[in-house]
């Protein structure tokens, strides 16, 4: 395992390899993890650990996935409460009713990229594949969100709206809030149209950290410093924020890609619970 005390590792000498963090492990009152591609089941373009049931592998592989990623951080699999991921920025308060929706039960909603709960042993998770996940626990008010963050949802703002959620649901001030931009595509693997690039000149501080325009006239983007714009613009604090240095773009050995597969994929998971 590499160093402890680095913000961001992974336990290689694990059957199932986690990615984890330390800001959100100091809190003390959650478990949470995010998938790689090793140490599942899942045959073919899905091998070996997907996380979803939504793109043709097999269900009886993806619970087996489930289980054994959830043993591995503690999380009960028959519980966790799914979004339903359709790029928007709705987030959704989750209560012990929801508990196994899109697992072990039909979802009873739609449209949903982020929850929020402070239920205790309810684990969310969202779906990754190039997307941003979200990750806020407020070790205060014991309140947690997590959220799905393309790039119409980081530029309508989710993980603002997790915030809110949280303050507006649980009382949570931005500033007790531990927050993790978690893996996902980084800017020199992100190219976008003119449109897309227009929408985040429009909405955010830009300089060429955020976004910059090549000799072809597209853009390269940076989802990390918007979603990091997004924090701090919803009262969070910088040292509260962590920011990964795992791209799914330069890692597809590791992770899950969009990109870099051509959509014959499976997916990644993030996964956030109370204790």
């Amino acid at each position: 395992m590499e160093q402890h005390e680095k913000s961001e590792y992974v336990d290689w000498n694990s059957e199932v390899p986690v990615i984890k963090y330390k800001a959100l492990e100091d809190t003390g009152c959650v478990s949470h993890g995010f998938s790689t591609r090793l140490g599942g089941v899942s045959q073919g373009i899905y091998r070996s650990m997907n996380l979803s049931y939504t793109r043709g592998d097999v269900k009886e592989h993806v619970d087996e996935n489930f289980r054994r990623f959830c043993s591995e951080i503690h999380m009960d699999w028959r519980k966790i409460v799914s979004t339903d991921q359709t790029h928007t920025s709705n987030v959704r308060v989750v209560t012990e009713k929801d508990a196994g929706h899109g697992i072990v039960k039909p979802k009873s909603y739609f449209d949903v990229d982020g929850q929020v709960t402070n239920v205790p042993g309810l684990p969310l998770v969202t779906y990754h594949a190039d997307c941003v996940p979200l990750f806020f626990v407020d070790p205060v008010k014991k309140a947690i969100g997590l959220s799905h963050s393309g790039w119409k949802g980081t530029a309508a703002r989710i993980g603002a709206n997790t915030v809110r959620a949280m303050v507006e649901n649980y009382g949570s001030d931005p500033k007790d809030i531990i927050g993790v931009i978690g893996p996902s595509i980084c800017q020199s693997c992100y190219e976008v149209s003119h449109d897309v690039a227009k929408a985040f000149q429009a909405e955010f501080r830009v300089t060429d950290k955020l976004i910059y325009e090549k000799a072809n006239h597209k853009y390269q983007l940076n989802l990390w410093e918007a979603n990091y714009q997004v924090m701090i613009d919803a009262g969070m604090v910088p040292e509260h924020i962590t920011v990964t240095n795992w791209c799914t773009g330069c890692h597809p050995d590791l992770l899950w890609s969009h990109r870099k597969t051509g959509g014959d994929r499976g997916s990644l998971a993030a996964f956030l619970c109370l204790k």
